[in-house]
């Protein structure tokens, strides 16, 4: 993916795995989820997984974006420069 970015628009390479990392660990989390829960209950795992996926997908995201326009407003009137989202420096 960061070779389909144009190159004047290229994150460094620190930068984009920091950014990619962060999915993998969130896939890593859901997936380790889904056995567990497996394991606790008689369900099909694939029904299971796509439950967490749907619920990550809609509730999760939501989440995350009510979070972010609130740290985001928090940053904005604290006027912390270095804490603003996407700001790499």
């Amino acid at each position: 993916k960061r070779f389909r970015e144009p190159k004047h628009e290229r994150r460094p390479w620190k930068i984009w795995f920091l950014d990619t990392s962060k999915q993998a660990i969130g896939m890593l989390f859901i997936h380790f989820a889904n056995v567990y829960l497996s394991d606790l209950t008689e369900e099909d795992p694939c029904s299971l997984y796509l439950i967490n996926f749907l619920l990550d997908a809609t509730l999760g995201m939501l989440l995350i974006y009510v979070g972010i326009r609130a740290v985001s407003s928090i940053v904005e009137w604290q006027q912390w420069d270095s804490l603003r989202f996407g700001e790499y420096g």
